[in-house]
């Protein structure tokens, strides 16, 4: 979305509102670096509907928008919004961004230095999730939108925020997966709705909004440029079954569930039909399945609007623009608007309704966020300066990439011996700072590089760069190895990062990139205890490293953010004990030979193994929900699943629930015992299985989890896992979930410490309904 837009906005907005100056005021060029609020007390809206705050904030939206022209209309449905100077409403940026904490973006200005010149970093999402903390999430959620508050109270960011990235993760190669929870639907589902809780300020809340979140992108969206099909022309064909099932969940989560203030739509189209301008996806899904309110509104992704004409070639611009404010999409995020809606208004395509309906949603949003209120009577008004990078945050950023980092591989060389002073740092991430931030970034407070890590954790260190992480020169090698063989353990930091997966770029291949791997081979021959850390969102083919025991150690640390160096090594010296999770499959390298990026088909067939851990019929190198400890743990329920379960009891049980498939089926409970001698935090898996419904089956499905905190040697901590009766539910081919008879197993981590089975018995039962698509291509 922001790769090489800003310049680009810029130019289109004088380019194109040249054309149409007639009936079209300029729009602000670039990005609104100071905001303002409208003076309700002496301004004149002052006797304006829109400043009674006794009012509801449809009614209050309604009557701001009726005053407004039609050029004045088609000039704040862009995401640089002019405002009406006449009405004294300020102009204001839609567009801010924080996607793990504030970041760069047209909406966001840190000062130069002093207060608001940086925010918190926490880790990027794919470490994050593999926490598998959903109070952790919901108090990053918290923090991010506080410090996103204050920088607004300064004029330095916008009140909505157009984050989380929340599409599965289901091909490897995408460069956008770092942005993302993952790859599992319910885990992404769970991770969404704390988020946008945290963020928010709670459910829904009222009277005000923290912020407004963002989920983006709606639907479909995990392809960048494969082989030249890119992200803004891609038509991604997606059964009903499989959108149901995969690609929506987390969607609903957040729309419905959470009931997130904001959408975004995607570039790409759905079956045929670009995502913007498909009113099966924003007014049939969106609008009326999920219930997404009218004081809600739906942003484009940047210049999605503008790729309905072209590469989608979908229709002729003024077409275009009418079919995607017909449809739903109230902001472009680009100047498509600006240029082609007067020549739309002009030929009849749009009505001064359709306008004013995309304007409502927009400013009854504003008035949930205070945007018009007395600042006395706001308590989020009062944030500052010292709201931002607090101890607290300072903390939970630590932990957070803490308990994502996943240990792969082990013999007993981690945790490193007291014994252990020297220590040679090697690799291209050995020394990272700005690294560890992935991308949607901005300014932190500091960047704890793996080598300050070690150092403040007392080791010695030789720090030797090695290699680049796509280099093939091995000019380096020969200093690595030298100071390899005076050191007492190597630590190998290395992977991928932004150079290779990102937005706008996809990966080819899932090896090791360059020549690292040639230079661990180097290195492993020496003699000395090898430990080797890997960096990067998308999993690399770690088959090599695995499988030979002159590797003694395999952990993945993502981007873990401001205090990456320090948490990576709290977890080397066992300072503090590895329980991170992978949340993504790890793939053979041939993987990517077997299915190309633009096949969405989750289920296996006969030219593609499947998808996901959930239908992969081969043998993954590590699986999700894959990771080792410093201690052991053994496993008994205290609340066993019943043996048999009747579907129509379990049905008439949940009619009191807000949707059936949240009703409980059952919460159950395990009791966690460390019978080891270290100190650790356990996640609980619950995996479900069993051949209901029609085939294919699933190979098993998350149905619930828990993280266990600090769990004492000799101590029990007892994980309770609420189990809905959507997490056992199956989609049929229209989409539709059912309750189905049968045998379910159910089992505790990913190689079942614990099982037990039970039988749903009776006739299967709808549990949704989900909308049919009567859209034409």
């Amino acid at each position: 979305m922001f790769v090489g837009l800003r310049d680009q906005l810029l130019q289109r907005v004088t380019m194109r509102l040249s054309k149409h100056i007639a009936l079209v005021f300029a729009l602000a060029a670039g990005s609104v670096t100071c905001y303002s609020f409208p003076d309700c007390e002496g301004g004149p809206l002052a006797s304006n509907a829109i400043c009674n705050t006794a009012l509801d904030p449809i009614t209050r939206a309604t009557s701001l928008v009726e005053l407004f022209t039609v050029p004045e209309l088609i000039n704040n449905t862009v995401s640089t919004s002019p405002g009406v100077p006449r009405l004294g409403l300020p102009a204001y940026q839609w567009w801010s961004e924080a996607l793990h904490g504030v970041a760069d973006s047209p909406g966001v200005n840190f000062s130069t230095s002093g207060e608001f010149s940086y925010a918190t970093s926490f880790p990027q999402p794919i470490l994050m999730s593999a926490a598998f903390d959903d109070e952790l999430i919901k108090s990053v959620g918290s923090i991010v939108g506080m410090e996103g508050r204050a920088f607004n109270n300064y004029g330095r960011a916008g009140l909505d925020f157009w984050t989380p990235n929340i599409n599965p993760f289901k091909d490897p190669r995408w460069g956008r997966g770092q942005e993302t929870p993952g790859e599992d639907p319910y885990h992404l589902a769970q991770y969404v709705y704390n988020l946008v809780v945290g963020l928010q300020g709670g459910l829904d809340p009222e009277p005000y909004y923290q912020v407004v979140s963002t989920c983006k992108h709606f639907a479909g969206y995990d392809l960048e440029d494969w082989y030249g099909t890119v992200r803004y022309g891609f038509n991604a064909v997606i059964t009903s079954q499989d959108l149901a099932e995969y690609y929506l969940p987390s969607f609903q989560s957040c729309y419905r569930d959470a009931k997130v203030g904001a959408a975004m739509c995607s570039y790409n189209a759905v079956n045929g039909v670009p995502s913007c301008a498909n009113s099966y996806l924003l007014q049939d899904i969106l609008r009326d399945f999920y219930g997404f309110s009218q004081d809600r509104w739906i942003t484009s992704d940047c210049d999605a609007v503008d790729n309905i004409y072209s590469p989608h070639n979908y229709a002729i611009p003024q077409q275009a623009v009418a079919d995607a404010l017909k449809a739903g999409t109230d902001i472009d995020c680009g100047t498509f608007y600006a240029e082609w809606l007067p020549i739309a208004y002009n030929e009849s395509l749009i009505t001064e309704t359709d306008l004013r309906t995309a304007l409502v949603h927009q400013y009854a949003s504003l008035v949930r966020l205070g945007y018009f209120d007395p600042e006395d009577r706001q308590p989020y008004r009062t944030y500052n300066w010292s709201n931002v990078d607090t101890p607290p945050a300072q903390q939970l950023a630590y932990q957070a990439a803490v308990e994502g980092i996943v240990l792969l591989k082990n013999d007993g060389t981690l945790p490193l011996s007291s014994s252990i002073n020297n220590i040679a740092l090697i690799g291209p991430w050995a020394n990272a700072t700005a690294q560890m931030q992935g991308n949607y970034f901005g300014v932190a407070p500091y960047l704890i590089s793996p080598v300050m890590g070690a150092m403040d954790d007392g080791y010695n260190v030789t720090y030797v760069l090695g290699t680049n992480i796509t280099s093939n020169d091995t000019s380096g090698f020969a200093a690595a190895v030298a100071a390899a063989k005076e050191a007492d353990v190597i630590i190998y930091a290395g992977g991928i990062d932004n150079t290779v997966e990102a937005e706008a770029l996809d990966r080819y291949t899932i090896n090791w990139p360059g020549n690292q791997l040639d230079l661990i081979a180097e290195l492993q021959v020496i003699g000395k205890p090898l430990v080797v850390v890997q960096f990067g969102g998308g999993q690399l083919d770690d088959s090599v490293l695995k499988g030979n025991a002159s590797v003694n150690a395999l952990v993945w640390a993502g981007y873990p953010g401001q205090s990456g160096g320090k948490a990576v090594f709290d977890i080397l010296s066992g300072k503090v004990a590895p329980a991170g999770r992978l949340p993504i499959t790890q793939y053979p390298a041939n993987y990517v030979n077997e299915i190309p990026m633009t096949d969405m088909n989750l289920r296996p067939n006969s030219t593609s193994p499947g998808r996901t851990y959930i239908w992969y019929t081969d043998m993954p190198v590590y699986e999700f929900g894959y990771g080792e400890h410093y201690t052991t743990f053994s496993y008994k329920w205290v609340q066993a699943p019943a043996t048999s379960y009747s579907i129509q009891a379990l049905v008439d049980g949940g009619k009191y629930a807000a949707y059936l498939d949240i009703a409980p089926f059952a919460t159950l409970t395990v009791s966690v015992t460390n019978t080891g001698n270290r100190t650790s935090d356990y996640v609980s898996l619950l995996f479900a299985s069993g051949t209901y419904g029609n085939a294919p089956y699933p190979n098993k499905v998350l149905v619930s989890y828990a993280r266990s905190l600090s769990i004492a040697p000799g101590a029990t901590a007892t994980a309770e896992l609420p189990i809905t009766l959507g997490n056992l539910a199956r989609a049929d081919t229209n989409g539709n979930f059912w309750l189905y008879p049968g045998t379910y197993e159910l089992a505790l981590d990913t190689s079942g410490v614990l099982t037990s089975n039970f039988e749903l018995t009776g006739n299967a039962s709808q549990l949704t309904s989900f909308p049919q698509n009567t859209m034409t291509s």
